[in-house]
């Protein structure tokens, strides 16, 4: 029998290595440090999506839909190779940035996660696959393989146009939109459906359509938010705004849905991880609102012009509108124990942080001068972050050795 637990501590770590490596790019204004800041960047993002969020996910569906399929050789297979992929961008990012190695040990990430959908579709029981939660991790798979379209291209754009072409920042923005809005929302999404069918807790099969095109059709149209700051035509403001509306209405069916089920709710979930969607539905009503103001040209340029709003935008979306509902489905399928302490030293780290980083973005628009002592205090809150997942961490080691 394969320990699941033991994979998602592995993911729980890789999730801390990012955050302490978060923790070194805001202390490059305050202490010198000899390492090169942007191949810290790829280091971090690429741990933090694919070293933590990827392999929570993989590692819940395996659980849900292939475990009692016999197919735990294959499964080991991709585990400990997607491992190698992983650590080999570990061992490179940091030192050379995208080079010949880091870019093959993406490339062979790639692969393995390919491996993974192709297992998935080809194993998963008929019987769910029936439901609508098999529906939503279908799709999820299939944007994540959509996302990767944008670091194939980028090897091409490189060599034909250069780092400084449009196209260079297009691919990027193209693989962060399907991966955040495409692979993970929709993943977990079909986690929440999955919870509800273990329950007998339906939707109906008009109101599950509605949803189910309303969040697809949103997700493909708002990609065109992230190509505004080229200034285009009116009519792709109106196709992304549009988008961003469709998920709106999406996110509310979900939500009427949810509220309707008054004291069913109560046998679906504890208080704590209630406590937990109150949250969810907080963070993920606050990007919505930020990608519908940002179909309007002006808050477009705006976005482009200053760094800081699309980085409080991102890491918004990672830490709270995927990581807080990674930690909820975790808890609830009790891989990881989470705790009350830790959760709220994190939720006070994630805050902050984007306080600070959006009030640096309101500064600079508004000619305004930053506090003293700002990239300190940054730099302190996002250790709270990496505090949080050290804790976390720390706590379900010695959960399993109490175990054991």
């Amino acid at each position: 029998m394969i320990d699941l637990k033991a994979h998602i501590r592995l993911s729980l770590g890789y999730f801390l290595l990012a955050a302490i490596l978060g923790v070194v790019l805001r202390s490059f204004h305050s202490v010198e440090i000899p390492v090169n800041y942007r191949f810290i960047v790829h280091a971090h993002s690429h741990i933090a999506l694919l070293g933590w969020v990827y392999m929570a996910l993989t590692t819940m569906i395996y659980k849900l839909y292939l475990e009692n399929e016999g197919l735990e050789k294959k499964y080991r297979f991709i585990f400990w190779f997607t491992q190698a992929t992983l650590l080999g961008m570990l061992c490179t990012f940091p030192f050379q940035g995208y080079a010949l190695f880091s870019i093959i040990f993406s490339t062979l990430f790639l692969f393995a996660s390919y491996g993974f959908m192709w297992i998935f579709i080809r194993n998963a029981p008929n019987a769910l696959k029936k439901t609508n939660s098999y529906k939503c991790i279908k799709w999820a798979l299939w944007y994540m393989v959509i996302s990767s379209i944008g670091p194939w291209a980028l090897g091409a754009i490189m060599t034909t146009l250069g780092a400084g072409s449009i196209w260079y920042r297009i691919a990027i923005y193209f693989y962060l939109h399907f991966q955040y809005n495409g692979w993970m929302l929709m993943a977990l999404i079909g986690l929440f459906f999955w919870i509800m069918e273990q329950h007998k807790i339906g939707m109906s099969n008009t109101i599950f359509k509605r949803f189910f095109w309303s969040i697809n059709l949103g997700i493909v149209l708002s990609f065109f938010l992230s190509i505004l700051w080229i200034k285009p035509q009116v009519t792709l403001y109106v196709i992304s705004g549009f988008g961003a509306l469709l998920q709106l209405v999406a996110f509310g069916i979900l939500m009427v849905h949810f509220i309707k089920l008054k004291k069913k709710r109560e046998d679906l979930f504890s208080s704590f991880q209630m406590r937990l969607l109150q949250i969810i539905a907080v963070v993920v009503s606050v990007k919505i609102g930020l990608q519908l103001l940002t179909a309007f040209p002006y808050f477009a340029n705006l976005a482009s012009i200053i760094l800081d709003f699309t980085i409080g935008y991102l890491h918004w979306t990672f830490l709270g509108v995927i990581s807080i509902p990674l930690f909820l489905f975790l808890d609830y399928f009790k891989l990881l124990r989470i705790s009350k302490s830790a959760l709220n030293i994190y939720l006070l780290g994630f805050l902050l942080t984007e306080v600070l980083i959006f009030y640096k973005g309101i500064v600079q628009w508004q000619r305004l001068s930053l506090f003293d002592a700002y990239f300190e205090v940054l730099a302190i809150a996002s250790i709270l972050i990496a505090l949080a997942l050290l804790f976390l961490l720390m706590a379900n080691l010695m959960r399993k050795k109490s175990a054991d």
